[in-house]
């Protein structure tokens, strides 16, 4: 491992994974390295060109591009979040060595670059904050030269294993209100996590004007024993700085009382015993 991944690793033990046992942030570092992998081989990223990750926030696909290119790219981070492009720039300075690097404070929809300026625009988990998609992939290909590649990773969270799969309706009082509310916010077109699908990303690339776009649906199935600690962050950890949490989405349902029960059924149904997950993924390359 190059030594700027490994100071982008360490970080990420230091802070979002500070919670999470040895063997979780391993499991979690190697699952990101695959997703890193799978977006890079999609770009067929070129000696020369200029490459851009819209959206870095930790820079998992920059640095990739950094450890495998060096200074032979030119690789721009862009983020909304200033914070963000403040951490890349943080573990660029560790690693003590010169690369071909700007940083660039950008809205996705309202990218801050000139007609044709980029080889390669790559994105991961970003689509899935932006409410209205459609903007946003007009911009990626409006700064894409001709020829030029998107390629991304996005979860189709919408189509992911629910709550309420997971339980018995004996095991959880008013099972049925829960369910039909996640159903709901699940389900929400002005929710930005879960208003979209491939045949929706397939529609909005092409309405962009890209000629070739190809999206592979992967659903991955895991196992494992989730502790109570852990379901609790599945009710209160937010998904993103400026979206609710699951417990607040259910807040616009239910009295907090009731949500709070509901939770520590949760806890006690599943705490320690084996659950049954699949997860929907879209890996993304379309031309210009």
């Amino acid at each position: 491992m190059s030594e700027i991944c490994k100071n982008w690793s360490t970080w990420l033990k230091k802070t979002r994974f500070s919670y999470m046992n040895e063997v979780q942030m391993q499991q979690t570092l190697n699952w990101l390295s695959v997703i890193r992998d799978q977006v890079l081989n999609l770009a067929d990223i070129k000696e020369g060109q200029i490459v851009a990750d819209f959206g870095c926030g930790s820079g998992l696909l920059g640095f990739g591009v950094i450890e495998k290119f060096e200074d032979k790219v030119e690789l721009i981070f862009s983020d909304k979040f200033q914070d963000c492009l403040d951490e890349c720039q943080n573990i660029l300075n560790e690693s003590n060595c010169l690369y071909k690097v700007s940083f660039l404070k950008s809205d996705i929809a309202d990218i801050k670059l000139e007609n044709n300026y980029l080889d390669r625009a790559m994105t991961r988990s970003v689509l899935v904050h932006v409410k209205e998609k459609q903007p946003a992939f007009d911009e990626i290909y409006r700064v894409l030269k001709p020829q030029g590649y998107y390629c991304a990773f996005e979860p189709i969270i919408s189509e992911n294993t629910r709550y309420y799969e997971l339980l018995a309706e004996k095991q959880i009082s008013d099972y049925q209100d829960f369910k039909k509310a996640e159903k709901e916010f699940m389900e929400n077109i002005n929710d930005p996590l879960v208003n979209f699908n491939a045949k929706s990303l397939e529609e909005n690339l092409k309405t962009s004007g890209f000629s070739e776009v190809n999206i592979d649906i992967q659903v991955v199935a895991s196992k494992y024993s989730p502790s109570k600690d852990a379901i609790l962050s599945w009710f209160v950890a937010p998904p993103a700085p400026d979206q609710k949490t699951m417990k607040e989405r259910f807040l616009q349902y239910f009295e907090e009382k009731k949500v709070d029960n509901f939770i520590l059924e949760v806890q006690n149904a599943l705490a320690d015993k084996e659950i049954k997950v699949s997860s929907n993924t879209a890996l993304i390359k379309a031309k210009k």
